[in-house]
């Protein structure tokens, strides 16, 4: 009796780890850049944790443990639910290409942004989108968009 494996649920899994990571490092440097512009480099990772920490973490300026570092794990466990949703996206295309790579990244961010900062509870908010101006929060965004679309081009060339 012989039995086969099949590779399929691994790379799924490698590319929304892939797609993930790429999207909240992008992300998150952008948080940390547009954070040192309008308000401190930490107060939107911080705000993040409003999650644990509702009034607290608004408000927190400085890098901790605390906030900064329950943020930023936060924000990557956000980032790889959406890079799932992209990547089931992705594995039901015909024809992957890059320009429908980009296209996939665009609509999911697009459809994270709304979910949160519309239609989720104030409590599961990002929470920076009180610490940033509207043009910084479509910087990050934006960030994260990229993330996830250079995760489907790296998927593309294996």
């Amino acid at each position: 009796m012989t039995t086969t494996i099949s590779l399929a649920p691994r790379s799924h899994a490698r590319d929304t780890l892939t797609d993930g990571l790429l999207a909240a490092a992008l992300s998150t440097v952008a948080l940390v850049w547009r954070g040192r512009r309008d308000s401190t480099p930490a107060a939107p990772l911080n705000a993040i944790s409003h999650w644990l920490w509702p009034r607290r973490a608004l408000h927190a300026d400085g890098p901790s443990l605390r906030h900064a570092a329950t943020g930023t794990v936060i924000h990557v466990a956000s980032s790889m639910l959406w890079a799932a949703v992209y990547d089931l996206i992705r594995a039901r295309r015909r024809r992957p290409t890059p320009l429908n790579a980009m296209a996939d990244a665009a609509a999911v961010t697009a459809m994270a942004a709304v979910v949160d900062l519309q239609l989720v509870p104030r409590r599961l908010t990002p929470g920076f989108e009180h610490r940033l101006s509207r043009p910084s929060l479509s910087l990050v965004y934006g960030s994260f968009a990229v993330g996830l679309a250079l995760g489907g081009l790296v998927a593309l060339r294996r």
